[in-house]
């Protein structure tokens, strides 16, 4: 469209210097050159007050002529006031020295809500933790599933490596900023593969479980569908409730149990153990898919050559669950059952002297031939398919971002199992489970099996008339920490008829066979209380509990245990 001939409708109409029309403070602006409308620059001046003489200009001129400035445009003077510099100026500064003192005030605030420590950010928890330090270092810890982490293990667990969220494996994270953590977790699934001598061509680890009952159902998941079935050893002979349980009345305890079809095997009654005759006639029928060995409470040396047997006859998987005796096994100081089983899970914690999670060993790359198959048969080379399927089945099936402060630490724990110093305390905790067992065999107690070959002892206290639960409450109260544990040929979980008990907590604070006489001693005096509140209130808890009330013999045999628990160091922390 041409506009070089269209009439102009819009000019800015500056009038000639001698025009009276615009007043020296305005522009005119003539829309279709008719009459001019003025357009002001500054907002209009405040009307000057009167000056009466008392309030005067110096040499002629106004007050407020200093506030008013003067320009010039297309030969036209105009004016407009004048923001004061010297206010503007401090009002600005004010503004930047108010608004810096805030910023710095909030800094501050977050500098102190994030350098508090506990003593100061909640001392009512604090108090707590206290209380449970102390009876950590003046107890007796016989209970076979626990153990003291060291120093490095702690401040790795309590380290900035809770922050970071790293869902996936190394190099294959669903977030940004995991260089670092994938170099930790890389170093602690070599570690691990190390730390119980296994070839990475031929086994891959996980170390992401939050537990050993977390990596069994990662197992589970991963190979099972809904309603397949599993079979493990039965929880009153020493088996583990993620193997499959159900209560007397046929309610179904775990998640094994509810999701998938179990079916338990059993101890020999007479003998306590494992009677494989029958497992293997209940394993041809039932038909699992999932063989486990592995246990809570067996106190004998498991033959994971049997079970293979029994596995490759009903087809199924052979899982070992390990987590009671993974520090023997890394220390060589029991059977592997890396030898015969296809996978393999664990606690990391227990006698691995780690912090608290779970492990996954599975089989990797080409199966071995079976025995008797010909050269000329089966050429076809099979390879195994657990990795994709369990790692998947433990991340996004089951658990969301690792813990890596607990990865880190697993690492540390991982370093020190591969040591000399490791495989002397593994071989000190059995020497000790045996002394232990010898000092209360001698002392006309039954045990399970009549003794043990790793590190617990099971301690049936039914000749004693005494229910695991009463006494354990007894031992409690004199700071000695142990487990009620039912019994094969008892009523169950209900009135267990014994407790656990294990040498790797306080073999690590150094305790040695002489040491274990001693606690054998205070375990019999405990019973010897136990009995005589049964006798004079009853063997129902309640009752039973009433006799524990300022009981002058808990308080003195407490007294005497502390003073021998107080001699040994507590690693991890000073007392």
């Amino acid at each position: 469209m041409d506009l070089s001939n269209s009439p102009s409708t819009l000019s800015l109409g500056f009038l000639s210097p001698g025009s009276n029309q615009v007043s020296d403070d305005a522009v005119s602006l003539q829309l279709d050159r008719k009459q001019p409308i003025p357009l002001q620059l500054l907002e209009p001046q405040a009307q000057k007050p009167e000056n009466n003489g008392t309030v005067g200009a110096e040499n002629g001129e106004d007050e407020d002529d200093a506030d008013v400035e003067e320009f010039r445009i297309l030969g036209h003077c105009i004016k407009r006031r004048r923001t004061s510099e010297s206010t503007s100026s401090s009002t600005s500064s004010a503004k930047r020295i108010s608004g810096a003192a805030d910023m710095e005030a909030r800094r501050a605030a977050i500098r102190s809500w994030g350098n508090e420590s506990i003593s100061v950010a909640d001392p009512d928890l604090f108090e707590i933790m206290g209380r449970e330090k102390n009876r950590q270092a003046k107890g007796i810890e016989l209970i076979a599933s626990e153990n003291f982490v060291c120093k490095a293990v702690m401040e790795a667990l309590g380290s900035h490596l809770t922050n970071k969220y790293s869902e996936g494996l190394p190099g294959e994270r669903y977030y940004g900023g995991n260089q670092y953590i994938d170099e930790i977790e890389t170093l602690c699934q070599e570690r691990a593969l190390a730390a119980f001598n296994l070839d990475s061509e031929n086994w891959g680890v996980n170390v992401q479980p939050y537990s050993c009952t977390s990596a069994n159902f990662a197992v589970y998941t991963g190979l099972l569908l809904p309603g397949d079935r599993i079979m493990g050893l039965d929880t009153p002979s020493g088996g583990n409730t993620s193997h499959g349980c159900y209560m007397p009345d046929g309610r179904k305890v775990s998640a094994a149990s509810i999701f998938f079809e179990s079916m338990p095997y059993k101890v020999n009654p007479q003998t306590g153990y494992i009677d494989f005759d029958k497992l293997e006639e209940r394993a041809i029928d039932f038909h699992p898919k999932i063989l486990i060995c592995g246990g809570s409470s067996y106190p004998r040396e498991w033959d994971y050559g049997r079970f293979r047997q029994v596995a490759d006859k009903c087809g199924a998987v052979l899982m070992c669950d390990m987590a009671q005796v993974s520090g023997l096994v890394a220390a060589k100081e029991c059977a592997s059952p890396f030898d015969y089983c296809d996978i393999v899970t664990s606690t990391t914690h227990k006698s691995l002297r780690g912090p608290r999670g779970g492990i996954i060993f599975y089989r990797k790359g080409a199966k071995p031939r079976k025995s008797g198959t010909p050269l000329s048969q089966g050429n076809e080379i099979e390879y195994y398919n657990f990795e994709e399927k369990i790692n998947f089945a433990v991340f996004p099936s089951l658990q969301g971002g690792p813990h890596n402060n607990h990865i880190a630490a697993l690492a540390i724990a991982l370093k020190q199992v591969a040591t000399p110093v490791y495989k002397a305390y593994m071989q000190q905790v059995k020497k000790n489970a045996q002394a232990l067992a010898h000092a209360l065999l001698r002392r006309k107690c039954r045990l399970v099996t009549g003794g043990t070959d790793n590190h617990l002892l099971l301690w049936d206290l039914r000749p004693l008339g005494l229910t695991g639960g009463n006494y354990e409450k007894v031992c409690e109260m004199c700071h000695i920490t142990l487990n009620k544990i039912a019994i094969f040929d008892d009523n169950g979980t209900i009135t267990p008829g014994g407790v656990r008990i294990g040498t790797p907590a306080m073999t690590t604070r150094g305790c040695l066979e002489s040491d274990f006489e001693i606690i054998a001693d205070h375990l019999l005096k405990a019973a010897q209380i136990a009995s005589k509140i049964q006798r004079g209130h009853g063997k129902l808890q309640k009752a039973f509990l009433k006799g524990l009330q300022n009981n002058k013999e808990i308080v003195e045999l407490r007294t005497r245990i502390e003073a021998f628990a107080s001699q040994f160091a507590m690693p991890g922390f000073d007392f």
